[in-house]
């Protein structure tokens, strides 16, 4: 499950890709972990644009990416997320925790 990790003044956005499942999910979430902690951003967005599938593990990467920016006082936004992984957002209510655009 790569990652494509751009930083940008005190901002990083992190281009998320491929199947986000049980399969993949843990070690995105360690490859997010290592992004956000060796750069230490204020404003982290997380592109979706190449995610082909996402079941209920993607919202556990994504609230985990949560906690961490809260953690230190940034800010997550979520963008360029696809029909069906928006279905699977939107049901769980996540649009209320993170800006989804």
């Amino acid at each position: 499950m790569p990652i494509t990790v751009t930083s940008k003044d005190s901002g990083l956005t992190i281009a998320l890709s491929g199947e986000i499942d049980h399969h993949g999910a843990r070690a995105m979430m360690a490859q997010l972990d290592d992004a956000i902690a060796t750069r230490l951003p204020t404003r982290l967005e997380l592109d979706m644009n190449g995610v082909t599938f996402m079941d209920s593990s993607g919202i556990a990467v994504l609230l985990r990416a949560l906690r961490q920016m809260e953690r230190s006082g940034g800010a997550l936004r979520v963008t360029g997320i696809p029909t069906q992984a928006r279905r699977v957002l939107d049901a769980a209510g996540v649009g209320r925790l993170i800006p989804l655009e």
